[in-house]
């Protein structure tokens, strides 16, 4: 079994072994023409529960041959431009490079002693995210798990910073359309279950700043403490940026850490059209970033960056075999000072490859490029009778609802944009998401891949309406 292992005698069974995989991954890329078989659950799970965990195949090509069957003919393919449903994209070969790097030498990021150069790497990768912000000589910050956890380690530092030992006054304001991690952070972090107050949006789903004043100065009144403010640059439904100047003013004034979630609007730092969308973002105390979205890196790849590093103290803990207090005094750069997690993986090493063969520019245009594409998707909708499209978008994100001319009971077209968004999936042709607005069911295309065209979206609005139709023909049938 020793055979198996990868060190300096195994070196020409790993190329081989990996050889072969990428070789399979490359000729299912090659002919994947489109994003999904269709496979439901009933018919894909007997054929993994029927392998026989404990009788191994021991031949490489053999086990690929099993996932083939078992996964990758039936994965999820992002990279294909008729996927158009969640925040996934396409990843550049570059960052898939470096997986491969990190994965088969397997630093761990938590201390120096077991990653040397790659905690340098992620150090400087950080200083470079915190330049392109804007935070200032004293920021810092460190890699994470994706976004719900850098939320939740940004609320954490805002918690302790706010001082206090009465947690049930502390509260927190996001959005009605802000990621659902906020609430879930307040929990785990002890939290009362009113500490999350939600904040009205306006037409363009962006925080009403007049709404939030008062909420703020309501708090205060009620002797409550503002603990955090957490403004979204790019939520998950619109790909909404609240107005960040206004609010860093109001958290200036009320004493207020203000988290900015840029986990989906983080590729406007390299945008070369679109930058100043994010402006105000450079007076957070800390700052979401996920590359997994919109740097077109493979998941994971997230980071949470502060304004002043002496803040990151409080997820510091000190063990003596990992990282003892004399390690601090004799300048020994150990991430897990800094970090929720312990074990690590090197997901920088990601990005600093992607950076070092295309360049930010190069990340930007890409971005920048989904970006045109959903103006021209809203043009399209906004022309279709078929369709309610609910807001202009800021980022690379469509909302929108199939309305029948024939119909108009809401909750009969509830079901019907329900069937096709099932329907579409089903037949593997393309791939939605779906989302509530006003208690009403919606679809939505999140365009994060530049291979997207124009004539994908049309055609896609075509494949939806003639599903509803479809059902809603049905539903008349069953009627009469």
């Amino acid at each position: 079994m020793r055979s198996h292992l990868l060190n300096d005698t195994t070196a020409e069974h790993y190329r081989r072994s990996v050889t072969e995989g990428v070789e399979r991954v490359a000729a299912k890329l090659a002919t994947t023409d489109r994003p999904f078989t269709g496979v439901a659950v009933d018919a894909l799970a007997p054929r993994i529960e029927r392998i026989d965990l404990d009788r191994p195949l021991h031949d490489t090509a053999a086990v690929l041959d099993e996932l083939e069957d078992v996964y990758l003919r039936d994965a999820v393919y992002f990279h294909h431009p008729r996927y158009l449903a969640h925040l996934n994209c396409p990843v550049v070969i570059p960052a898939v490079l470096g997986e491969a790097v990190l994965s088969a030498v397997n630093s761990s990021l938590d201390t120096w002693d077991q990653s040397a150069g790659g905690t340098l790497i992620e150090r400087r990768l950080i200083d470079w995210t915190a330049e392109r912000i804007g935070l200032g000589p004293a920021a810092d910050g460190v890699f994470t798990s994706g976004g719900s956890q850098s939320n939740l380690q940004a609320l954490l530092l805002a918690r302790e910073e706010a001082k206090t030992e009465d947690l049930g006054t502390l509260r927190v304001f996001a959005s009605e359309v802000s990621h659902f991690s906020v609430k879930k952070s307040a929990k785990l972090l002890g939290l009362g279950p009113d500490a999350v107050v939600t904040v009205p949006v306006d037409h363009d789903k962006r925080m009403q700043t007049v709404a939030l004043a008062r909420e703020l100065q309501r708090c205060r009144d009620a002797g409550l403490v503002p603990m955090a403010v957490v403004a979204t640059a790019g939520t998950t439904d619109f790909g909404s940026i609240d107005p960040l100047p206004e609010i860093a003013e109001l958290c200036e004034q009320f004493g207020t850490w203000m988290h900015v979630d840029a986990a989906y609007g983080c590729g406007l730092l390299a945008s070369l059209k679109r930058r100043a969308l994010l402006d105000g973002i450079e007076r957070a105390d800390s700052v979401t970033v996920d590359y997994h979205k919109s740097f077109f890196q493979p998941v994971s790849s997230s980071a949470i960056l502060v304004r002043d590093a002496a803040t990151l103290r409080h997820a510091t803990y000190h063990a003596d075999y990992l990282n003892p207090r004399r390690a601090a005094q004799e300048r020994i750069p150990n991430q897990v000072d800094k970090s929720l997690q312990t074990t690590r993986r090197f997901d920088a090493l990601k990005l600093w490859m992607t950076l070092r063969v295309m360049g930010a520019d190069g990340i930007g245009q890409l971005f920048d490029e989904v970006c045109d594409l959903a103006e021209e998707g809203w043009q399209l909708l906004a022309g279709d009778p078929r369709y309610d499209v609910v807001v202009e978008p800021s980022l690379s994100t469509l909302v929108f609802r199939y309305i029948p001319a024939a119909v108009t009971d809401p909750a009969e077209i509830d079901r019907a944009n329900l069937y096709a968004r099932k329907a579409l999936f089903a037949s593997g042709d393309a791939i939605v998401a779906g989302t509530k607005v006003a208690g009403r069911h919606y679809l939505k295309f999140t365009l994060l891949n530049p291979e997207t065209q124009a004539s994908d979206i049309a055609a896609v609005l075509d494949l939806i309406a003639g599903h509803a139709e479809q059902y809603l023909g049905e539903s008349l049938d069953r009627a009469s």
